[in-house]
């Protein structure tokens, strides 16, 4: 059977649902019978005028030669097929849940409201063509409330769980992901000049623009913290970052309203490493406990260091929480086996 896995492209720009594309296309391939390829749609939502085009591409795109496809995101997940499943990790929220928020970058005038309505539309007409749609529970409660269809809840593996196997405990809590705005790694650099004790902050991942990477360098220099932050960003091997997750004492991710519980979190909790995150996060509360499998704190510069001083001042608690965490993940038994087998049964 020869299958297209549908994803979105934006040039030099990468991140978790991109590392899962590829993934799912490597899984399948090692598939019996199974011959897979991956398809990136190039996407781009500025300015927002862009979105009608996009769906049009989309909609308007055929893909022959293949016996079944499998849709990730808004909107490569519109292109038609007679087989078409959906692994539903994003709709175009700045239409749905985050329109009457300032991350929405759709303008509340009659225009924009047409152009909100036009993803809502395209969404409507999609859903029903296929024969399956898989989501996280946070993107599964969503597309109930909002488009009325239903999804079977299915979580995303960890990639390589082989490299993140822990090691020692160190002094320094390790933020990885993309850096930019909504994963708030501005937040950890600006805790640390109210921080007590000495620990240290590692930041590392890619920057989504050069004024991203310059936010972090800036605040570094202006509070004075070069000895007890250290930025590495950049694409960095997978190597690297295990290295980072295997030998802290913690980890730390701060998104917000994330759709799922985020690979930084499956990489702590498959190392044995708590948590730290904030209280507006999203899916990873559904792995995060506050005192249990991590730290839970309000959103801002004072809670964050008041936790971070915390897990450096009782590490016998947060080495505890990081074992509660891998405990918690490796129970689930989300892998990678079980996850094609639901994409194809």
């Amino acid at each position: 059977m020869k299958v297209l896995v549908l994803n979105n492209m934006v040039p030099f720009l990468r991140g978790g649902a991109e590392a899962l594309a590829d993934e799912i296309v490597r899984r399948l391939n090692a598939t019996k019978g199974i011959q897979a390829e991956l398809v990136r749609i190039p996407f781009k939502w500025e300015p927002v005028e862009r979105l009608i085009d996009e769906i049009l591409i989309c909609r308007t795109m055929r893909l022959y030669n293949t016996d079944l496809m499998i849709g990730l995101k808004f909107p490569a997940y519109l292109v038609p097929h007679t087989r078409k499943r959906l692994w539903l990790l994003h709709q175009f929220r700045q239409a749905y849940d985050l329109w009457d928020t300032e991350q929405s970058n759709i303008p509340k005038t009659p225009p924009g409201h047409e152009i909100r309505q036009a993803v809502i539309e395209a969404d409507n007409r999609c859903f029903p063509d296929c024969e399956k749609i898989l989501a996280t529970r946070l993107v599964a409660n969503r597309l109930l409330h909002y488009n009325g269809f239903y999804a079977e809840i299915m979580m995303a593996p960890l990639n390589d769980p082989e490299l993140f196997i822990g090691g020692d405990y160190g002094s320094y809590v390790f933020c990885g992901g993309r850096i930019n705005g909504g994963k708030r790694q501005h937040l950890l650099v600006e805790a640390m000049r109210f921080t007590r004790s000495n620990i240290r902050l590692v930041v590392a991942g890619p920057a989504d623009s050069p004024a991203d990477a310059a936010r972090l360098q800036e605040l570094v220099e202006r509070y004075n913290l070069n000895d007890r932050v250290y930025l590495d960003l950049g694409f960095l091997p997978r190597e690297r970052i295990a290295k980072y997750v295997n030998e802290a004492l913690a980890c730390a991710y701060l998104p917000v309203d994330e759709d799922s519980v985020g690979y930084v979190t499956m990489e702590a909790f498959s190392a044995a490493k708590t948590m730290l995150t904030v209280s507006d996060s999203g899916g990873l509360l559904d792995l995060v406990q506050d005192g249990d499998t991590g730290l839970v704190v309000q959103p801002d510069p004072e809670s964050l260091a008041a936790a971070i001083d915390r897990l450096a001042s009782n590490r016998a608690a947060t080495i505890e929480m990081g074992k509660q965490g891998r405990l918690r993940w490796s129970g689930m038994n989300v892998t990678w086996p079980a996850t094609i087998e639901r994409l194809l049964g």
